[in-house]
């Protein structure tokens, strides 16, 4: 979480310059911080936009229901990925009623408070059990393990070498 911390206003700076549909996206996504500031607030939202940017979809990764139940048979065909249970009326990502991890339409964890917090313990897991990075999210994973948390970055595909340039522009 540290580094994604120190990273986060520089990325906030690069995605604010992204046009087109995935600015668009990017800036919907944003605007929750307008509404609350909060430090979990800030970091799913830096991860959700980083998602946009490297122009994967965040629902292939962070799906959010208003009811477990009506949404059961979604998050059994989840093969991976994170819930986040809305409670009812809530806004943004501050009403959560559950977060938690789905592997194999499995709910392996629940009750981990927000979902930048679930991202982390997923990219754990995925890294310590050696699973493989989904395709349709591998350069999500891949801008978080070799850029966030500097884990083998010698080899960095393009998208994630663009984006290590404008993360380092003008930082030496």
């Amino acid at each position: 979480m540290q580094q994604l911390d120190h990273h986060s206003t520089r990325l906030i700076t690069i995605f604010k310059r992204k046009g087109g549909a995935a600015g668009r996206k990017i800036r919907t996504i944003m605007a929750d911080l307008d509404k609350n500031d909060a430090v979990e607030t800030r970091r799913a939202c830096v991860l959700k936009a980083l998602m946009v940017y490297l122009n994967e979809d965040p629902e292939n990764l962070i799906r959010e229901y208003m009811d477990v139940e009506d949404n059961q048979e979604a998050m059994d065909q989840t093969v991976l990925g994170i819930f986040a249970i809305k409670m009812e009326g809530a806004e943004s990502s501050d009403g959560l009623a559950d977060v938690g991890i789905i592997i194999e339409g499995v709910e392996v964890l629940h009750d981990l408070d927000n979902t930048a917090n679930a991202v982390a313990i997923l990219f754990g897991l995925m890294y310590s059990l050696d699973l493989s990075y989904p395709t349709n999210l591998k350069y999500t994973f891949e801008v978080l393990q070799k850029l966030v948390m500097e884990l083998d970055g010698n080899k960095l595909s393009t998208k994630a070498q663009v984006l290590k340039n404008k993360l380092f522009e003008g930082t030496f």
